[in-house]
């Protein structure tokens, strides 16, 4: 079974990092951001 995570602020800074992470290590991440635009592709 596969883990999810929700990460808000994950466009940038602490949050980004983290989702980046949890996703290279397989989990399902649900990222909030503020503005969609400034969010990273993927």
């Amino acid at each position: 079974m596969t883990s999810t995570a929700l990460i808000t602020g994950a466009s940038r800074g602490i949050g980004r990092e983290v989702a980046r992470a949890l996703a290279s290590e397989g989990w399902h991440v649900l990222s909030g951001v503020r503005d969609v635009n400034s969010a990273p592709p993927g």
